[in-house]
């Protein structure tokens, strides 16, 4: 089946992960099936993640002798594959373009369907959020997820409203939240962007699940492994620069003023490269979702897992 999705800074992604015939890499989230295809392409063996059942039906035409696709979250990797049990791991964060594009997954308030929201099949639904979550916890979700800067004028006009009515639609929840905030007066972006962003991040417990990717992806890895991820808004960099910039060994020093504090944990990865790539102008031109990504990318060294503290 053909992909309806264009893999983002695939070329980039591939040069990380310098595959050679035999490698055994993780595509963290398949998604159609890009980057799994490009892997296999430079003679890797591949086992690929994803909670979305929907998936399956991009990996029919692959060969199951060097392709594997497990339903379930990246962040189990290491359960599947044990420690050590690959060379590279590739993560391409967020949602994707036929996730949007399918109104009935209810991601986009571009195109009314339910208010879903969910990369899997079970679970809490945005509608579920947004008609039971108190004002609270909706403001903080909307202001820390999505940024919003209105999230308390939002989140209580949403509980006044859903009093009389549930929320159930997507463009029913966009048209709510524009005129909360006073239509879009030549903004560039639809006023409910970061609340429909904070709520898929929460439905999914997006961040949580980036976290525990990463340790996952640590353990996997075996010495000289490549991680490679791509984020699409800051939220996501900022926990792939951390734990990149501590497992490197690159954390701020402590204050000259006090003892050295010494960490007996050595660095369980190497930077690939400083700070992050982004796309050329080409790929931009071809795909306007590239334009806010960043790949990060690190190399596995000889050190042990690190251990959180008992």
């Amino acid at each position: 089946m053909s992909a309806p999705h264009l893999p983002v800074l695939l070329t980039e992604v591939v040069e990380a992960l310098a595959i050679t015939p035999g490698d055994v890499v993780v595509d963290g989230t398949f998604g159609a099936g890009g980057y799994a295809r490009a892997f296999l392409a430079a003679g890797a063996k591949v086992t690929a993640f994803d909670r979305d059942p929907t998936a399956a039906r991009f990996a029919a035409d692959l060969s199951p002798e060097r392709f594997a696709l497990v339903c379930a979250r990246f962040s189990e990797m290491d359960e599947v594959l044990g420690e050590g049990g690959a060379d590279g791991v590739a993560l391409d964060l967020g949602v994707s373009s036929m996730q949007l594009d399918e109104a009935d997954r209810g991601f986009s308030f571009l195109r009314d369907g339910p208010l879903d929201m969910r990369m899997g099949d079970h679970g809490e639904t945005a509608a579920d959020l947004v008609n039971t979550a108190e004002p609270e916890d909706l403001a903080r979700i909307l202001f820390v997820y999505g940024e919003e800067k209105k999230s308390r004028r939002i989140a209580g006009a949403i509980a006044r409203r859903r009093v009389q009515q549930p929320f159930t639609r997507t463009a029913e929840l966009a048209d709510f939240i524009e005129g909360v905030l006073g239509g879009r007066r030549g903004a560039k972006s639809h006023p409910a962007t970061r609340s429909f962003q904070a709520l898929r991040i929460a439905v999914n417990d997006e961040l949580a699940e980036l976290e525990a990717g990463l340790v996952a992806a640590e353990r996997v890895l075996r010495p000289g492994g490549r991680l490679a991820v791509v984020t699409f808004h800051s939220l996501e960099d900022r926990i792939v620069k951390a734990f990149l910039a501590e497992r490197a060994g690159r954390t701020p020093a402590g204050s000259r003023h006090l003892p050295p504090v010494e960490d007996a944990r050595a660095p369980s990865f190497t930077l690939s490269f400083n700070g992050a790539r982004t796309s050329g102008q080409l790929e931009l031109d071809a795909n306007p979702r590239a334009r806010s990504a960043k790949l990060r990318a690190a190399v596995r060294t000889q050190a042990p897992v690190w251990r959180d503290a008992a």
